[in-house]
């Protein structure tokens, strides 16, 4: 239906992006490294949060915004990151989010400091992406010929 469950908390202000860059965690498997520096970090962050007094589950509404979002973004030349790892509660506390709000993901937005290298992942291989020398991020991808199940 058009029940419209997500709202979003939207910032492009230092302070308030230095308490939300706080709370999440950036790139589990770039071991020792916990996300941008200052001076490289995203100039925005949006809060996605499912509204539980209209809806209680809002996955798919989650999954269709975040990717509108993110191609809309990449085509004005900005890149962007989906972050699910995120402390939820020091982040409700911090900006004062009403708990009737779910906070399933937050996207960073900004100018992208790195190329981003998809590879091809063989059949069950490792899904660990990782970062060259010269700032290419690789992420393994499957195949196609993996994700299709059947097709006719």
């Amino acid at each position: 239906g058009n029940i419209q469950g997500l709202k979003f908390y939207i910032s492009s202000d230092p302070e308030k992006n230095r308490l939300i860059f706080s709370t999440l965690r950036w790139a589990y498997y770039l071991k020792g490294w916990n996300g941008p520096v200052e001076g490289e970090r995203p100039s925005v962050y949006m809060i996605l949060l499912g509204d539980t007094e209209i809806h209680k589950t809002i996955e798919v509404d989650v999954g269709i915004a975040a990717q509108s979002i993110l191609l809309g973004a990449v085509s004005k030349g900005y890149g962007g990151c989906m972050i699910g790892s995120i402390d939820r509660v020091t982040l409700r506390k911090k900006l004062d989010i009403p708990q009737r709000f779910d906070i399933p993901l937050v996207i960073a937005l900004g100018k992208p400091d790195e190329t981003i290298q998809i590879e091809n992942m063989a059949e069950e291989g490792e899904i660990e992406y990782w970062r060259d020398a010269l700032k290419v991020h690789h992420v393994p991808k499957r195949s196609l010929q993996e994700l299709i199940i059947k097709s006719f």
